[in-house]
Formats: structure tokens, C-alpha cells, sequence
């Protein structure tokens, strides 16, 4: 049987506020247990919440950006349950009437070696507060509880159903993670809880509109593990029900050192949890007068950026949204691009937008480093790519000045000359010089020569390569092309 995969996602993103949502208390990372939980955050007799406007500016932001309707009014819920981390026994969320309805997500998914772009559409985000955390390792037997992070402010993130795949999965969660990063709403940090996926997963057989059951993987803190754990769990799902049993709706954990999701609790349906409307916080009403107020000092967005970089920088849609895959990527471009000495600002775009695309993604990626601690500098980017331009060096080349320029890092806008200079790897340009060799490759090569005289076009790029060769890959190859077409039809 054909089965498809179906996955939604929970996400919870911590907004960058100094105090917590309902509360004066800090929610700075790493002080010491139980030093950050006041009275309020405790709930504790005769205390009430006060609602934290710069979190609600910040849900604001997310909504605006994702292009979602923002709840003229809102409304806080109190979700019953309880857990140890819990102090009060409930957590104060949205349920019916969240601050941010619909809108949706762009990513860019890689499949079978070419780029798909997709929309992701969200439900909607709403604001919760954090609860506490339950430390087993230091424990013999026993939990410890640390109530810092309880009711720290929370945005959760959740979408339709849309998903087919752990890779499209993973392509949203980065494209999210990007988005709130870039907003500066959510320092994003997965390994300290800033950004934490929950995938809802479930299969079902191709063609069959019903949704299988689900179950949903918390805490997941690494796109890797986001990754293997929907895998894993889709492949556990389909042998089960193919050996005749039946899925349970229920909460899993991913255990990445034995590769498998394990049964956490059973999963509650909304009526479990007993909803009903908070009494000590009155409803949320935000007018359209502070939207645009929270608009106007939004930063550029990645779309109108990508706009602009069309618009004026000639570049494609699809070249477009990979540079805007992060701010601090979009900045590099841009900066590579004012520090571009020529007069064709569209072809240099394209040559810089390109490089970072190829050369620049895959070292980062190889070295496991983000763009923001690149060793080498947007505008020696721009010089090297100059160089390729001006007929200096061959873009082979640049490719090796690249990396000598990676490991040897300068702070010298023209690294790449020394580098050049030092290596002798300057292009070969004179026609005298490349004509002597290319008679020498023409006389040492005949059969190559009398395949091409008869029609045989692979043979002249076997002629290239070989005066290529004969350079030491300094020839500049559009001369060394037009100079052998020339000589062998002359001949």
C-alpha cells in the first residue's frame, strides 16, 4: 500500500522582552534555579497578571509580517492541567479568539536537486505564557523543578495540516525560524528553548481524503532531529497499522541516541482541558491605529526586500528569496553589492547573489558556521568577484582564491590580490603567449584535431581542457576558446 505522510506544526517561539508576560520578573537565560518566579508567576493568593504590551507588539509584528489578520479584540483562556512545572495548575493561552488568525509562511524546499518553492499556510499564532522546567539529570530518584521560565512569554505558531514530507517540515521550521529571527522577536536560540517544534504527525493511504491519527513529537530542538523523528515516527506508524494495529492519538518524545519516539502520555483533545476564560485579565483590544504604529517601525521585510532586489537589481524570484533566506544573509548580499566597483549593477548582482548561492553556502555549510561568522567579508566577496570581471583570474580560479581567502583570513578589502600574486595565479591574457601554446596542443594533439575537422564537437572540448591544461589553468578560457576555433577552422 501507498501511504502519505501528513504533518502539522506547533511552534513555540520565546519573545525577546526583558520581563515576562503577565509579570515583572526577567527572563534572562541562566540564573540560577527558582531566582526569576515572583509572586505572579506563582500565582500565589490575592496577585493579578498584567498583561506585557511589548509581547503583544511583538504578535503584532509576526502577524503583520505573515500577512494575518490581527484580532481587533482577544481573548485569555485558562488551560487546565497539571504537571509539576505547572505552578498553578493551569497555563493562561488563547483558545477561541486568538491575536493572530490565518496568514502563511514561504520556504524553499530542495528536491531531487532542484528548488521548490511553497507556501505554508499558519491557523493562526497566539500568546501564551511558558511553564516551569523539570531537571532529571541532577537527580538521584528524584525531579528538580526550576520555575524560571514559568510565564515567560510565548508566541505559538500553528498551521494547517499541509506538510507531505520531514524535509518540507524542516524547510518551514527554517523558514519560521529565519522569519522571527529577522523580526527580532525571537532570538531564535533552539538549544536553550527559544524556538521549540512540535510536529503532529499522522499517515494516511494515497487517495483517502479522512486523516489518519496522530501523534505529536515535543521539543524538538535541532532541525536534525526534527527531521529523524518525523521520519522515524512515519515509518513506526505505517508498521503498525500494515502488522494490523491500530495508532493512539498521543504525546511522543524523540530519543536521538537510540533513534526512536517513545510514548510520553496520552494526547488530550481541547475539552480536556477545560477551557474557559480567564478572570483576571480583561480582553485584548488592539486598534488600528497601534497596528500601524507597530508597522511603521517594523524593519524591511523579506518580501519587500525581495521586491526591491527584482525590481532593482534585476535578480530572478527564485535567486531573489534564497539571498532573503535570512537577514543577516540579505545584509551580506547587499553590502557585497555597494562594495561592487563596476558600471553593470545587474550582472554584478547576479555574479555575487550567485557565489553566495554555490561557494559561500556550501563552505558555511561544510564547516557547520552561520553567515553572521563568515571569514571572509562581503566587500572581498566584491573585490574577487572583480577580478573574475576584469580578466584577472578565471572564475576557476576565484574559486581557489576563495578558499585560500577562507582559511587565511585578512581584514584587507584586496586579500585576493596578495593571494593572487603570491600563488602567480594571474590570468594568461596576452594572445601571443596563449597562440604559442595553443600551436603546441593543435600539433601534439592531430586526432583530436582531425575529429573536430570532421564533425566531432567533443573533441574540441577535449582540445580546451588540454591548452587549459597547458596554462596551468591561468589561460583565460574565452580566449583560449575563440583563439582554437580560429586556428582550427583557419587550418
Amino acid at each position: 500500500m501507498q501511504w502519505e505522510v501528513v504533518i502539522g506544526f506547533e511552534t513555540h517561539a520565546q519573545l525577546k522582552t526583558q520581563s515576562k508576560i503577565f509579570s515583572g520578573s526577567s527572563t534572562e537565560f541562566g540564573a540560577a534555579p527558582n531566582t526569576q518566579a515572583s509572586p505572579v508567576d506563582l500565582a500565589l493568593p490575592g496577585v493579578l497578571p498584567v498583561m506585557n504590551k511589548t509581547a503583544v507588539e511583538k504578535a503584532i509584528q509576526f502577524g503583520l509580517a505573515v500577512g494575518a489578520t490581527i484580532a481587533p479584540e482577544s481573548i485569555f483562556a485558562r488551560k487546565n492541567y497539571f504537571y509539576p512545572d505547572s505552578p498553578k495548575g493551569y497555563q493562561i493561552s488563547q483558545f477561541e479568539i486568538p491575536v493572530v488568525q490565518g496568514g502563511s509562511v514561504t520556504c524553499v524546499l530542495e528536491k531531487d536537486g532542484k528548488s521548490e518553492v511553497k507556501v505554508i499556510e499558519l491557523t493562526r499564532a497566539h500568546l501564551e505564557e511558558d511553564a516551569g522546567k523539570s531537571l532529571h539529570e541532577d537527580y538521584q530518584g528524584m525531579s528538580g523543578i526550576d520555575l524560571n521560565r514559568a510565564g515567560t512569554p510565548l508566541l505559538e505558531i500553528v498551521t494547517e495540516p499541509v506538510m507531505r514530507s520531514a524535509a518540507e517540515a524542516v524547510a518551514y521550521a527554517k523558514a519560521l525560524h529565519s522569519l522571527v529571527v529577522w523580526l527580532d522577536i525571537c532570538d531564535g536560540n533552539m538549544q536553550e528553548g527559544s524556538f521549540r517544534c512540535d510536529a503532529n504527525v499522522s499517515v494516511r493511504p494515497v487517495g483517502q481524503k479522512e486523516f489518519g491519527t496522530r501523534c505529536e513529537i515535543k521539543n524538538l530542538n535541532s532541525f536534525r532531529f526534527l527531521e529523524e523523528a518525523i521520519n522515524i515516527e512515519v515509518r513506526r506508524q505505517i508498521e503498525l497499522i500494515e502488522d494490523g494495529g491500530t495508532v493512539v492519538q498521543e504525546t511522543r518524545l524523540y530519543d536521538p541516541d537510540r533513534k526512536e519516539t517513545r510514548s510520553m502520555r496520552s494526547k488530550e483533545d481541547s475539552q480536556d482541558y477545560r477551557y474557559f476564560p480567564d478572570p483576571d485579565l480583561p480582553p485584548l483590544k488592539i486598534s488600528q491605529q497601534w497596528i500601524e504604529e507597530v508597522r511603521a517601525a517594523m524593519p524591511e521585510l523579506p518580501t519587500a526586500m525581495r521586491q526591491r532586489f527584482i525590481s532593482q537589481l534585476g535578480l530572478s524570484d527564485y535567486d531573489a528569496m534564497i539571498v532573503t533566506q535570512s537577514k543577516a544573509m540579505a545584509n551580506y548580499f547587499e553590502q557585497a553589492v555597494g562594495a561592487s566597483a563596476g558600471n553593470d549593477v545587474h550582472g554584478e548582482a547576479k555574479q555575487i547573489a550567485n557565489w553566495i548561492m554555490g561557494d559561500v553556502a556550501s563552505t558555511l555549510n561544510r564547516e557547520g558556521i552561520a553567515i553572521e561568522a563568515i571569514p571572509v567579508s562581503a566587500a572581498q566577496l566584491a573585490f574577487l568577484i572583480g577580478r573574475i570581471s576584469d580578466g584577472t583570474i578565471s572564475n576557476k580560479i576565484a574559486k581557489e582564491v576563495f578558499a585560500a581567502m577562507w582559511q587565511n583570513p585578512s581584514a584587507e578589502k584586496d586579500a585576493a590580490d596578495k593571494i593572487i600574486d603570491v600563488k602567480g595565479l594571474r590570468q594568461i591574457s596576452d594572445v601571443g603567449a596563449l597562440e604559442k601554446i595553443i600551436d603546441e596542443v593543435l600539433a601534439a594533439n592531430q586526432q583530436s584535431v582531425d575529429e573536430y575537422r570532421a564533425g566531432k564537437e567533443k573533441a574540441f572540448n577535449s582540445l580546451v581542457g588540454r591548452a587549459m591544461k597547458a596554462t596551468k589553468g591561468k589561460g583565460n578560457p574565452a580566449q583560449v576558446n575563440e583563439l582554437l576555433k580560429k586556428k582550427l577552422t583557419q587550418g
